[in-house]
């Protein structure tokens, strides 16, 4: 098992420490969903498959280490999905109240209501466009630092984007809630309340079906993730613009010119209070600092392990 776990990334530690602790919650809170045997055994798939891509990863070259490099992206989608039956079960208050009234303390108003008046279809178009990105952006950086053999800057990518995921799920189990497209404008109008030109309505379908509300659905409101506070898409966003600037790659101007129409997104677009993008910044911030304190502990953990058995082999050598 230590053989096994000194091939281990920091990546790798975190997945396995939270899909351990997913299978926990599914097993404390069974009642969330009926499929809870079936998400603790895809949880488990997901914990041998890091540990056969982490192993082979180490012994047998190119492919593998692209497969161990990437699976990560595929972990997402899965925990996403589980936190949509754990967070109404672990916490089923919701509170857009109290989130709406932050934003009025701070601003004098409803922000996204405000906006209307600043609403435009290209704009409108341009901003739902590059809310879309979101998951894409994280993929073109770790891509760009993969192609130049940046081996460093790629690890630390998906290093602060797996483990800043799993960190905004604990704020969604600690404060549901469900936006201002629900809470103070009607959601079922939104076409023609903030039109777009061309691409806008497939693009909300896109959005809408991957929160579990695909077109059709009734009482959305109710179906709908609790995925507001913070908001992923500022937290996720602002590590992408931070690595991508703090290892110069080459597509970083790109990455900080939509990553910040992104950002803009999440209000103009109403999935997002205010205070949710300041939640997001300070859960980025929190995500660099756990991410490098991990990250130290068990790179020195893994070196402590190969010494110790370094040192076995040299006395064992010595004896005979």
């Amino acid at each position: 098992m230590k053989r096994i776990l000194l091939s281990y990334n920091t990546t790798d530690l975190v997945n396995t420490g939270f899909f351990i602790l997913l299978s926990i919650a599914m097993l404390i809170w069974q009642d969330a969903s009926p499929l809870w045997p079936l998400f603790i055994g895809v949880n488990l798939a997901v914990l041998v498959a890091i540990g056969i891509l982490a192993r082979f990863a180490e012994l047998r070259g190119a492919v593998w280490n692209l497969l161990h490099g990437f699976y990560m992206m595929l972990c997402i989608p899965i925990a996403f999905k589980e936190m949509y039956f754990l967070v109404p079960a672990i916490h089923p208050v919701d509170f857009d109240a109290a989130l709406i009234a932050i934003d009025r303390i701070l601003f004098g108003t409803d922000v996204t209501v405000w906006l209307k008046g600043w609403s435009h279809p290209l704009l409108t178009e341009i901003l739902q466009m590059a809310y879309a990105s979101y998951y894409l952006l994280p993929l073109i950086l770790a891509v760009d630092f993969y192609r130049k053999k940046r081996v460093r800057a790629f690890k630390t990518v998906f290093l602060f984007v797996i483990l800043g995921f799993y960190l905004s799920y604990f704020g969604y189990v600690s404060v549901p809630a469900i936006g201002p497209r629900f809470t103070q404008h009607e959601f079922e109008q939104k076409d023609v309340d903030l039109p777009g030109v061309l691409l806008t309505p497939y693009l909300r379908d896109y959005t809408n079906t991957g929160e579990s509300i695909p077109p059709g659905t009734e009482f959305p409101a109710a179906k709908v993730q609790r995925d507001v506070f913070p908001s992923g898409h500022t937290q996720i966003t602002l590590l992408v613009i931070f690595l991508a600037f703090r290892f110069r790659a080459r597509a970083r101007w790109f990455l900080g010119v939509t990553g910040s129409l992104l950002i803009i997104a999440t209000v103009y677009l109403r999935y997002h209070y205010v205070i949710d993008l300041f939640a997001g910044a300070l859960f980025a911030w929190m995500t660099v600092e756990l991410g490098i304190l991990l990250d130290d502990w068990w790179t020195r953990w893994k070196l402590r392990q190969v010494s110790r058995q370094s040192f076995a082999l040299r006395q064992s050598g010595t004896q005979e």
